[in-house]
């Protein structure tokens, strides 16, 4: 039998979602965790890969088992595991339904401090240092991303990506007091693809470059041309769309 799990974790302790040589990822210790359990090896595929220091509000990754598996594993595993991670529901599902290949739409958020902020050192960018930002010229920008479906030019070099293809449904900025959060929403993101936005979108936003600008970076099919890569704790995976 398929099971979903839906959960979610604080990056900052684990060097991203996928499991590497010699590196702590939440993937191996959630699978070191159900393995524990259920006492059989498990394997897990997530519905992406979040890099160093990305954090996940809401992430699935599918398993199976022949095993009966209810409730309590919920309570189990938020006992097993580290409080970095949380389990909230894992439920059956489909046989041939895949976490990472059906998964219809991926929606990140990403948090800029306006002001120096002890508490969110971990979660926002810490920007109360540079130049202030227009947020209405980041928005203004955000409107050029729906005339594209190339992103190469936000894309992390030399990846073994078969497409740099996606379709951005939403992309906008807001204020909430002293702090700034993006979201954006696609079907897909390429490797580091949100941060280099969001790095490029601050440039716009300072002044360094035009809303306009954002065009030539696009059409120049370039990762050199965009914006540095924002810091990684101000990223959140926040939802992954299903058709349950």
């Amino acid at each position: 039998m398929r099971y979903f799990i839906e959960f979610s974790y604080n990056g900052s302790a684990y060097f991203g979602y996928q499991i590497q040589p010699n590196k702590i990822s939440v993937q191996e210790e959630l699978e070191k965790a159900l393995s524990t359990i259920l006492r059989e090896p498990i394997k897990t595929v997530g519905a992406g890969r979040t890099d160093t220091g990305v954090h996940a509000r809401k992430m699935f990754a599918h398993f199976e088992t022949d095993k009966n598996v209810n409730d309590t594993l919920v309570h189990k595993l938020n006992s097993f595991l580290s409080e970095n991670i949380a389990i909230k529901k894992i439920f059956e599902v489909p046989a041939d339904l895949h976490a990472r290949f059906d998964a219809t739409y991926r929606t990140y958020e990403y948090y800029i401090s306006l002001e120096k902020n002890p508490f969110s050192k971990d979660s926002s960018w810490q920007y109360w240092r540079q130049k202030p930002l227009d947020i209405n010229l980041m928005n203004e920008a955000c409107k050029i991303l729906f005339e594209y479906d190339d992103f190469t030019s936000f894309a992390k070099l030399h990846t073994d990506n078969k497409t740099n293809i996606c379709k951005i449904y939403k992309a906008e900025w807001e204020q909430l007091g002293h702090q700034l959060k993006f979201t954006i929403s696609a079907d897909r993101f390429l490797r580091n693809m949100v941060r280099a936005i969001v790095g490029t979108m601050v440039e716009v936003g300072s002044g360094k470059i035009t809303p306009n600008d954002l065009r030539k970076i696009i059409e120049d099919k370039f990762r050199n041309s965009a914006g540095v890569s924002a810091p990684a704790q101000g990223l959140f995976l926040v939802d992954v769309g299903y058709e349950f």
